[in-house]
């Protein structure tokens, strides 16, 4: 069994993680940055990807991530095209882990959550 102490060794409120938290738990940010993880998408081709998205937010979500260097845009592309930056793919295994985890407990039949926590 791990010290649960020790996972975290400073102090548990770091405003930089809670900034980031923030950002890519805003609506729609995380299914745009998993939209990206495929390759590069033209805007168009992100709204389609993400149903339920209005082109406005949209906008105002890639900008965000753009101003927080987690995505660029391509310009010499027809209309540009979207894609992750360095810092952005560096996400990827966090991601990953928490597909693991949203697998793990929400897919998983309310009595099959039960025989995991004994």
């Amino acid at each position: 069994m791990t010290d649960k102490a020790s996972e975290f060794p400073h102090n548990p409120y770091c405003p930089l993680f809670q900034e980031t938290m923030e950002l890519i738990g805003r609506r729609w940010t995380a299914s745009i940055l998993r939209a990206l993880f495929v390759g590069r998408k033209r805007f168009t081709d992100i709204a389609d990807t993400v149903p339920g998205l209005s082109h406005r937010l949209l906008s105002e979500r890639l900008d965000e991530l753009r101003t927080a260097g987690l995505v660029t845009i391509e310009s010499g592309v027809t209309h540009g095209a979207y894609r992750l930056t360095e810092r952005g793919e560096d996400l990827r295994e966090a991601f990953s882990q928490i597909e693991d985890w949203t697998a793990r407990w929400y897919e998983a039949e309310p009595q099959d959550q039960e025989q995991v926590d004994s």
